[in-house]
């Protein structure tokens, strides 16, 4: 059975990303995700196991130490799991994963939050050279990124 790995940030970003349930009990599934006090006690049936890192946002003070640390914890993990895929709907905290990932030639699939509609993220920027598939939820971000698929809204 192929192993999955599901990544995102907390919030939204979470939100969309547990939208793909039905995918991630077709998998051997796993998730990391930022821990907080609404994910420190993550557990489904249907994802094998739930992986940390430490929260953080680009704009607290502290983030310039937290991202290497969260680059080493994502290696770690990756190298604990050896995913065949990796699924992420962002921020942040995936991109780290998504190019480990590809250095040990994995599939990486993106999916671009439905919060934009004709602007580009920062994480979607960053990962769209790199995903093997980049899926958009609106038409209009096909302007944006011409090579993305239109996959409609998660939600």
């Amino acid at each position: 059975m192929k192993k999955v790995l599901f990544i995102s940030s907390t919030g939204g970003h979470l939100s969309e990303l547990l939208k793909l349930k039905k995918v991630m009990k077709r998998y051997e599934s796993y998730l990391v995700t930022e821990k907080t006090e609404t994910t420190k006690d993550l557990h489904f049936d249907f994802i094998k196991r739930v992986f940390y890192v430490v929260y953080s946002t680009r704009f607290h003070f502290n983030y310039i130490y937290i991202f290497p640390y969260n680059i080493i914890k994502s290696l770690i993990i990756f190298l604990k799991i050896r995913p065949n895929v990796i699924i992420s709907t962002g921020a942040h905290t995936a991109v780290p994963m998504c190019y480990i990932g590809k250095l040990f030639r994995r599939k990486v699939i993106y999916i671009e939050t439905m919060a934009n509609i004709n602007t580009k993220t920062l994480t979607g920027k960053l990962l769209y050279p790199i995903a093997d598939v980049f899926i958009v939820q609106w038409e209009s971000m096909k302007e944006l990124y011409p090579k993305a698929v239109v996959g409609g809204w998660i939600f």
